[in-house]
């Protein structure tokens, strides 16, 4: 009789610490999940967060604006690449806050969708774009508003916007339509951080200035202000924009075949070139480097563009510095991506997909042709593996499947592909 009493005993404990089982899994279940926020911090320089730069216009004129549609046709195929931080240039249009409202929609109809966003506000001297002498010593009465506008877009989307940019290539002298003074980028840049610092901005919000590497010190020693010191020691991080391809024209040393390549095949002159332009670029950033060091300065350096247009019809093309095709952008793409991921290096890859707005008057302008996709949606060489490897199944630009250029056919695409002009060729251009 005991030993019967004594298993029912047994019997009743192992049921109840079971059932106590059942109510603690349970309770753990219901209780809510804490995601972790994800910070500027955490995504610059992390591989795993790939940023690229972001338009989406598909018309000749910015006039027509990208539906919230087209944004999330876009976003679901920048996704796919594994892109997963956007850089866009201004808040004055429609684009950079539908941009927002179409990521904010697809997160709540995929919760694991993951997109952040570089938020561009546009900085300009006085009578830009206006037909008048621009001024550059006077900045522009729409600054205010436009960085009002960003504020507001960052509290509004905290979730999304991680990085405010004041301007864009603002401060670079070439810029000759807009340039403004660095005091006026350190005004607006100074403005952000006390935002943040009264909790009116997200604390973790991070601000910059994306410009030119001379804009940033790497370059003319007549840049080197009191100004930029102080805006260096404003901004949470510098992003420095570094362009071969356009110094393959107006800065041709690195890019000519030397006479000791002279006796090489066409392809391996094309990819000593290929290197050389990576190693302009490191060049670059370790003079912006350098400088801000200089300077005693210790801040993350990050690129915020960095590209390679597919067509040409200009200095860059088969009458210029011959820099211009879809393999060449494929090689450029690749080191650029291999070098930055490798040193911790944020690149905002220029640029997504084509743009016809940047060149309206001449469809073959570079300007036109720096996207990975063209406006159609179909991938440029630099893409077609991914192609190949399906990542683009199920998914359209402007109703059509992503597919190859060229039809796929690599012979057809060389045929395109031009040799850089040697020292000799140069010497005689120039």
């Amino acid at each position: 009789m005991k030993s019967i009493v004594k298993i029912i005993v047994v019997a009743m404990v192992l049921i109840l610490n079971h059932s106590c089982k059942e109510k603690t899994i349970k309770k753990e279940e219901n209780q809510p999940q804490t995601i972790k926020e994800v910070t500027a911090k955490d995504i610059l320089g992390n591989p795993d967060y790939l940023a690229i730069s972001y338009g989406g216009y598909r018309e000749a004129s910015r006039d027509v604006q990208p539906t919230i549609a087209e944004l999330k046709d876009d976003m679901k195929i920048l996704s796919a690449m594994g892109i997963k931080v956007l850089r866009t240039y201004n808040v004055q249009l429609q684009q950079a806050s539908n941009l927002l409202k179409a990521i904010a929609e697809l997160k709540i109809e995929d919760s694991s969708f993951e997109m952040y966003v570089m938020l561009g506000a546009w900085i300009d001297c006085k009578n830009a774009w206006t037909g008048e002498t621009p001024d550059h010593d006077v900045e522009s009465e729409q600054n205010e508003g436009e960085i009002a506008r960003a504020a507001a877009l960052a509290n509004e989307y905290p979730d999304i916007v991680k990085i405010i940019a004041v301007g864009n290539e603002a401060m670079v002298k070439w810029a000759t339509s807009y340039y403004v003074q660095p005091s006026v980028i350190l005004k607006w840049v100074n403005h952000l951080q006390d935002l943040k610092k009264n909790g009116e901005l997200p604390k973790d919000l991070w601000i910059t200035s994306s410009d030119d590497f001379a804009s940033w010190g790497g370059g003319d020693e007549s840049y080197h202000t009191e100004d930029l010191e102080n805006l260096l020691n404003a901004v949470d991080y510098i992003s420095m924009h570094t362009y071969a391809y356009h110094n393959s024209h107006y800065n041709p040393e690195f890019w000519g075949v030397p006479e000791e390549e002279e006796q090489l095949s066409d392809i391996e002159k094309i990819d000593a070139a290929m290197l050389r332009a990576k190693g302009f670029a490191m060049s670059q950033y370790k003079a912006v480097s350098d400088y801000a060091k200089s300077v005693g300065v210790n801040k993350p350096i990050h690129i915020g563009e960095t590209g390679w247009a597919t067509v040409s019809n200009g200095h860059y093309g088969p009458t210029g510095s011959k820099a211009t095709d879809e393999y060449k952008e494929a090689a450029y793409h690749k080191h650029i991506r291999d070098w930055t991921n490798t040193n911790g290096i944020s690149c905002f890859y220029f640029e997504a997909f084509n743009e016809q707005w940047k060149d309206a008057q001449n469809a073959l302008g570079s300007e036109n042709h720096f996207g990975l996709i063209t406006i159609d949606g179909q991938a440029k060489y630099a893409l077609w593996d991914l192609v190949d490897k399906g990542t683009f199944n199920g998914l359209t630009r402007n109703g059509n499947p992503i597919t190859k250029t060229y039809k796929g056919d690599k012979e057809a695409l060389m045929k395109d592909v031009l040799v850089p002009p040697t020292k000799k060729e140069q010497a005689i251009t120039h």
